[in-house]
């Protein structure tokens, strides 16, 4: 049933809520100061993100006037804070122009119990109680299942029936501690939403590498909203990534989010300067080296068509094809790369060069520079006018 269910395409709307601001920031170590919350709130919303979660205002007085700051500045995005369910966290969210609050309860037994030190009847109770205030404060209503993924199914459902009864527009289903796979995933929110009416969002953690797989299994089974942070950032592994949900969104199933990443390599080097979170040189989408190419049977089939190696147009993403010197070039790259700084090279001679390319990067562990090339070709061409 579920493989008749993943063969069966139709189209579906994926609404994203990012959460750079938020979950991102609760990155070990991680602190924005309001000048860089403003600038990624701002170039988030350029992208057209529709959503943005901003901030915790729990956390204190300043935490909310960094949430007023980016609440002021008119963004085409809605806002969302984060709140636990709790009175006190809740009366923090007053006054804060905000378009809506998600209101996080614990719904596995392992953090009703351990955690809180309640039970699930008390859980049931809490969102009957809690919703309601929210709702008169004018605020809309997600309610987030914290470890859902590691909840009982049945008492699941009864969290999210509890939550619609209230008056929630939204359950966000939580894989807390990123251990969940695509086709359980699948299964879950799949029945989840055709058993309610309210929206769906996924919230995942990329603990075991599935973050990404994670939220485009949810979208296929019927989610309507999906959490993401820039470059995966986020708690311990980090979060389903922006850039690889949207361009996963599109490249597999044909769908759309309005999200155009033509600059989303600035707004990726601003969240890596402002978290102080390098990425690493093969990330997908962003990473430097992911449009790179060295070994010669790659640059040879690209140079004849790009559609012979390219999985992603890089001008999708405001990238471009990068074609380097190193151990497993060939003849055909080592004459494209020279061509291009103005120097002509016939066979032999640019075999010459490519055998003294592959001596300097096993000493030197990196792909020439331009400058490297220049000495390479006065050392090893000019001076034995080859």
């Amino acid at each position: 049933m579920l493989v008749e269910q993943l063969m069966t395409t139709k189209p579906f709307n994926i609404v994203i809520d990012d959460t750079t601001l938020r979950d991102g920031e609760q990155s070990a170590g991680v602190s924005f100061d309001l000048e860089e919350k403003i600038a990624i709130a701002k170039s988030l919303n350029a992208l057209n993100v529709p959503e943005l979660e901003i901030g915790i205002p729990a956390m204190g007085e300043q935490e909310r006037d960094d949430i007023q700051a980016i609440a002021s500045l008119g963004l085409d995005s809605r806002l969302l804070v984060w709140c636990r369910m709790r009175e006190d966290d809740l009366k923090c969210c007053s006054q804060l122009k905000v378009d809506m609050v998600d209101l996080s309860v614990p719904v596995s037994e392992q953090q009703i119990a351990k955690k809180l030190g309640k039970n699930r009847d008390w859980i049931l109770k809490t969102i009957e109680s809690h919703v309601p205030v929210a709702l008169e404060m004018g605020l809309d209503v997600c309610v987030g299942g914290e470890d859902s993924s590691r909840a009982d199914f049945d008492f699941l459902l009864q969290v999210v029936e509890a939550a619609q009864r209230a008056g929630a527009t939204r359950f966000r289903f939580a894989d807390t501690l990123g251990i969940m796979e695509p086709f359980s995933v699948f299964e879950k929110i799949g029945r989840l939403a055709e058993s309610f009416d309210l929206e769906i969002e996924m919230h995942a953690h990329d603990d075991l590498g599935l973050a990404t797989a994670n939220s485009l299994a949810a979208a296929r089974a019927g989610a309507t909203h999906i959490n993401t942070t820039v470059n995966g950032l986020g708690e311990r592994a980090g979060n389903a990534a922006l850039e690889e949900v949207v361009v996963g969104l599109k490249q597999l199933y044909g769908t759309t989010t309005g999200i155009d990443l033509q600059n989303f390599p600035q707004v990726s080097k601003l969240v890596e300067q402002a978290s102080g979170r390098e990425v690493h040189w093969q990330k997908s989408i962003v990473g430097r080296g992911v449009f790179t190419h060295e070994a010669g049977i790659h640059v040879d089939g690209l140079l004849k068509d790009p559609l012979n190696y390219q999985a992603l147009d890089p001008a999708e993403v405001g990238r471009a094809h990068e074609f380097v010197l190193g151990k497993h070039s060939g003849t055909h790259a080592v004459q494209r790369i020279f061509n291009d700084m103005g120097v002509y090279l016939d066979k032999p001679a640019a075999n010459r060069i490519l055998l003294a390319v592959r001596s300097f990067v096993t000493k030197t562990k990196r792909p020439p520079l331009i400058t490297d090339l220049q000495e390479i070709y006065l050392q090893y061409c000019v001076s034995s006018q080859c």
